[in-house]
Formats: C-alpha cells, structure tokens, sequence
C-alpha cells in the first residue's frame, strides 16, 4: 500500500526546509529505517528514513526544492517490499566514490567531503556516536590517501623546458558565478536585517587588560588539562564575569515582549560559533551553575559538533545573552549585532600588547578591546556601560570571580 514520505517536524520554531540531496532514486527498494533524503533547515540538517519497507515509487520534490512541515516528499510502496534488498545502496545512485552499503553512519558534510575528496566511505573509521563518520575522519583519510607510493611509472620521457606559466585574465574576462544561498545563510541574512530594523541597538566599548588572566592560565595550564582534559581558554572568563555583571544588571538579561520586559532569572548564555556552513550560536544552559571546566569542555564540544553539521535543535534553541569572539579571526574591533530576542551580546576581540599607563608609568600589556551592543529600548547608555566597565573588573581581577 502506497504511503507518504513526509517533511517531518523538526522543533517548534522550524516550518520549512529545503531538500538538500536524495540518497536514492525512484525504484530503489528499501528496508525501514533507511534514510531517503537530507533536508537543510536554517538550524540542523536532517535525515528522512523509511518508515517501512518497500519501493520508492516517486518522487516529488527535488534537490534544491524548499519545503514546508507536513508537506509530502515522495511515495513509498509497501507493496513491492517483496522485491527489496534493504542493506544495498545501487551504485549508480550519486553516492560518494565506493559507497555502495548504506549501512555506513556518515554526517551530510562528511558525504560531501567524501564526494569532493574521492574517499571510499565504507573504508574511513568513524569517531562519532555509534562509529558515525564524521567530516574530520573523511579529511583524515583523503590527507593518508594522498601520501600512498606511486604507482610504477613508464619509461622517463625526454625532458620540456619549462614554460613560464600565463596568469593573465583572458582580454576581456570578466566573468560572475551565481551561487545560491544555503537555507542558513538566507535566514542569517534575514534575521540580522530584522535585528537592525526593530531593535534600537546601540555599542559602548572598553578595553581589558589581560595580565591577570595570561598570568593565571599559564601558572594553572598544564595541572588544569592534567585533571579536567582541557586546556584553559579565555571563554570560561568571559562567560562567568558577564554572569557576573548581568546579575547586576538584570534588563540586560531581559527581552522585549508587546509592552513589557521580561527579566529572566536564569543565565544560559549563547556562544556564537563559526562553521562552514555558517555561523550558529549554541546555548550554555544554566552556565551560571557550570564550573571553568564544564564551560570549556562543552564550547569545544559545539565547536566540534558544528563542524560536523551534528548539534541538534536543542543545542540552539533559547539563550538569554550570548558572547562573540571575533579576535579569533584577527578582529581588533567591531560591533556585534544582537541575537533577537535578546537585548546584549559582548564582542571579544583579538589580544594584542599595546603601551598603557600604569601607576604613571608606560608599560606594554596583553590589551583587548570589548564591545557591548544592546537594545536602547530598554537598556540605558550609563547601565550599558556600567555592566561592561563590571565585566572588566572581573576579568582584570580573575579571582573576584570566584567570591561573586
């Protein structure tokens, strides 16, 4: 009996998707439980599986459609299941080189990179949950791939004299590509353009001396990695001295909701993390009760999982302030821009040593600029600049953080 292969909901604030790739063709059997296709949504991608054996009889939205939740995808024929060989992927099927047994667990980006990188994924050890491979797993055997001896050569042919290489632009080129957006960016693109038309944002910026933190990481970093697994990292100061600003500045830690504002007493502060496909802001839940370690161990962990297109829609959903570093890519200075609903977010920037007056006397010192964008609609300037002037406090006087 024929049945629907439906776009299935993924989370409350997600009603569409786009397809992303079809892991099978019309007329390929399949077992339940074997996956169909990839959708990308603007947060996660997903996998639709089987929901029982049979036959895809038809397809009917193709790669690059967008979709919406409860939309039907295809047609499944349960009927024809007498006809399946589940555990097979046809070759013929666009499949990264030498996939053929669906049963290997691969993330979509490590398909992709098995795809682009001529990596057999059946051949490539998983280090994921349950064996999955992961993206870092398909580089890692496409860079071993890379170092195997040449095959025998044929006889040595005379040799050419080198021909300087022409890297003129062909007279007249002047040649465009038009790519289209992923389901992530277009929402990026539209959510930071909502942001700037309905927020009133507006940044204050300080500077921070670093001596105190550097001094304390580089007493502290190989007994903190000794016992917890993990190096210490600057993030684990940030997140606990904005806890402790926004205590006392609670609006900051607030949204905008009709007329009024809803002070949130809890502290999960979001961390924007770059990938690939974009950047994704992953929540720290409760990082108010998380010690210097948790903090670190679970940033890498979303640093990680959003490389590998793995973090779930739990991961992001929510955050009541979040924290940007930008001096990981170099940025001495910028103005972040609010993650709605929130009403703060704190730009880290690079840390560089500048000359600085100290006890009437110059001297050079680890320096870095932060910046604080809020929304003036409920946010004053002087508590804006009150809250980052705390947060310096606590970073220039690390073990402040601890009695707070």
């Amino acid at each position: 009996m024929p049945s629907n292969i439906l776009v299935p909901e993924v989370g409350e604030s997600i009603v569409d998707a786009r397809v992303a790739k079809w892991l099978r063709k019309e007329g390929d059997a399949v077992a339940a439980g074997d996956p169909l296709v990839e959708l990308e949504t603007d947060k996660i991608d997903v996998e639709v599986s089987a929901p029982h054996a049979g036959v895809l009889s038809r397809i009917d939205r193709r790669d690059g459609d967008d979709v919406k939740v409860g939309e039907v995808l295809g047609i499944l024929d349960e009927s024809a299941k007498s006809a399946a060989t589940p555990s097979v992927r046809p070759p013929e099927v666009d499949a990264p080189k030498g996939e053929a047994a669906r049963a290997t667990k691969a993330t979509p980006t490590a398909r992709k990179a098995a795809a682009a990188n001529e990596v057999d994924l059946a051949s490539v050890r998983g280090s994921g949950d349950g064996g999955r491979v992961m993206r870092r797993d398909v580089e890692e055997a496409a860079g071993a791939g890379t170092a195997a001896p040449p095959a025998a050569q044929p006889e040595k042919a005379k040799p050419v004299p080198p021909v300087a290489e022409d890297r003129r632009r062909p007279e007249g080129d002047r040649s465009e590509e038009r790519v289209r957006m992923s389901k992530r960016r277009a929402t990026i693109a539209r959510r930071l353009v909502e942001a700037q038309s309905t927020a009133a944002m507006l940044t204050t910026f300080n500077e921070v001396d670093m001596t105190a933190v550097m001094a304390l990481r580089e007493r502290h970093k190989q007994a903190f990695k000794d016992r917890h697994g993990v190096g210490l990292g600057i993030a684990s100061f940030f997140v606990k001295a904005s806890i402790g600003a926004l205590r006392g500045f609670p609006r900051i830690n607030a949204e905008i909701q009709g007329d009024e504002m809803v002070l949130k007493h809890y502290y999960d502060i979001g961390v924007a993390v770059g990938a690939s496909e974009g950047l994704v802001v992953p929540v720290l839940r409760d990082a108010d009760r998380m010690t210097f370690a948790e903090i670190e161990k679970q940033i890498r962990e979303f640093a990680r999982r959003a490389e590998d297109g793995t973090l779930s829609l739990a991961d992001l959903k929510g955050g009541t302030f979040t924290i940007t570093n930008g001096g990981v890519f170099g940025s001495l200075l910028s103005t972040p821009i609010l993650n709605p609903p929130q009403v703060g977010i704190l730009g880290l920037h690079k840390i560089q040593d500048r000359p600085v007056a100290v006890n009437g006397q110059v001297a050079v010192r680890p320096m870095m600029y932060v910046a604080l964008t809020y929304d003036h609609r409920i946010v004053d300037g002087a508590e804006a600049v009150r809250f980052l002037v705390r947060v310096k406090e606590l970073v220039e006087d690390p073990g402040a953080l601890l009695l707070d």
